[in-house]
């Protein structure tokens, strides 16, 4: 039996498949036949034109449903999806390319879904085992060269179902989609859960106030990172009425601070549910449905996904190991082997702790560890702190070169205030070696498209703060 994930999804596609998929912000719709339609043309055309099961095609355009049939058809032919972030330049793209070497590269799926038209639609999909490549998906790069994860159809299947499960999914849910889908967070975790339901996704291209307040008064679930949620909290037409009929909005892809997930109860009545996931293995943990969400934590293993904290140390690198892991990286042989221990686990490079109750906390990036005079700092510790400050919007702590310490705690902050009092009250709260020893202010922090900040940016440009 094929374990094709196209089989899966179109076998969750509603009876009657007039029924609407994409609600488009200019009041027409595409309909669940018109998708199943276009992604078999795709899937046709591919065919004819030589693609071969394990093949690549790759994707780099903006976000529309024609991008989605062409998703859905590459699965449908058994080649492998590679989705390529808009805004990447010639020169980036010219690495992926090179690298995975796509026999087919898509720029423009609206005119090629149209001209799809001309080859015979694929009636039934290219049979694919569970172990099979499904989708090329590469990391952000931000050390060293940007890694392909292979995510098999197997561990799509397996992270979509669990999903759909934990969260409820039912043919009566409509999804606010403002995501990209060149990220696994829009493409796998939203449209997956969407899909397997059969059920209408309010289908934005990108986050803009007025639509995704109008969006609200049709969904019953938003998925989004934390930059939505603090763009609605700035939104005077965003008020519990505007939420009472969202049954759940899920937040992920970077830390959502705790004042914003304070602020988010008290404004719409009701707790963000935060998850933890990446290009590796989907989603990991996630808060529950039922059940108390706190803020801080991304709650509990996936059903299906074991983890364990690194080193036997109460914190330390989560390790993970699950049918949903990916299973190399694209022609790294020896990056994949350094990033799975003899038991199979996968190190995730997270740093994080579980609690008595079995709730998972991540305290950040290992590489972002700071080693200040021989002791350890967790950087997420310290913005805790800072983050509850006057003035403060949001904080990032990074090290950087210090002749004494090795490394120096630095604060940049989003927002105004005093930097000696600010420090002053940092050391009341923490170890003296935890605290600041400089703050800078600054207006924006930088992100990557998904809203991360990117500390080595943070890392560089401040690196030499302590020379003088």
């Amino acid at each position: 039996m094929s374990a094709n994930l196209y089989d899966l999804l179109a076998s969750r596609f509603p009876a009657d498949r007039s029924k609407p998929c994409f609600l488009l912000s200019d009041g027409s719709a595409i309909s669940y036949g018109e998708l199943e339609a276009g992604a078999a043309q795709v899937a046709g055309r591919l065919v004819a034109e030589g693609v071969m099961p394990g093949d690549r095609v790759a994707l780099q355009a903006e976000k529309s449903a024609e991008a989605i049939m062409v998703y859905l058809g590459v699965l449908k032919a058994g080649a492998v999806f590679l989705p390529l972030n808009p805004a990447y330049t010639a020169s980036e793209v010219d690495y992926f390319l090179g690298d995975a070497e796509p026999k087919v590269f898509v720029t423009d799926p609206p005119a090629w879904v149209r001209e799809a038209g001309s080859a015979a639609p694929l009636v039934a999909a290219v049979p694919r085992g569970a172990g099979d490549l499904a989708s090329l998906i590469y990391t952000s790069g931000t050390t060293g060269r940007s890694k392909g994860a292979m995510l098999s159809h197997g561990a799509l299947a397996a992270n979509a179902l669990a999903l759909h499960e934990a969260w409820a999914f039912t043919p009566d849910d409509v999804l606010l989609h403002a995501l990209p889908i060149f990220h696994v967070h829009g493409l796998f975790v939203a449209l997956h859960c969407a899909l397997l339901s059969g059920a209408p996704m309010v289908w934005l291209p990108k986050f803009t106030d007025a639509e995704v307040l109008a969006g609200l008064d049709r969904a019953t679930v938003m998925m989004g990172v934390p930059t939505f949620y603090t763009r609605l909290l700035a939104s005077p037409g965003f008020t519990r009425a505007k939420a009472d009929g969202v049954r759940v909005f899920i937040c992920g892809s970077a830390p959502l601070l705790p004042s914003t997930f304070a602020e988010f109860e008290e404004r719409a009545g009701q707790r963000i549910l935060e998850r933890y996931g990446m290009s590796e293995a989907v989603i990991i943990t996630t808060n529950p449905l039922e059940g108390d969400r706190i803020g801080g934590s991304v709650g509990y293993p996936l059903p299906g996904v074991e983890l364990r904290i690194g080193g036997g140390e109460e914190t330390g690198v989560i390790e993970i190991r699950g049918r949903s892991v990916f299973s190399a990286y694209w022609r790294m042989p020896e990056k994949t082997a350094e990033e799975f221990t003899a038991d199979g686990f996968f190190i995730t490079g997270d740093v994080g702790h579980r609690d008595a109750d079995g709730r998972v906390w991540i305290s950040g990036r290992a590489k972002d560890l700071i080693i200040s005079g021989g002791y350890n700092v967790y950087p997420k510790e310290v913005e805790l702190v800072l983050d509850e400050l006057a003035g403060v919007i949001e904080s990032a702590v990074v090290g950087v070169p210090h002749r004494d310490f090795g490394e120096g705690v630095v604060a940049v902050v989003m927002g105004e205030g005093d930097e000696a009092a600010m420090i002053a009250e940092a050391r009341r709260q923490l170890a003296a070696y935890k605290a600041p020893k400089r703050i800078v202010f600054v207006d924006e922090l930088p992100r990557n498209a998904m809203g991360k900040v990117q500390k080595n940016l943070l890392r560089d440009r401040f690196a030499g703060l302590f020379e003088t």
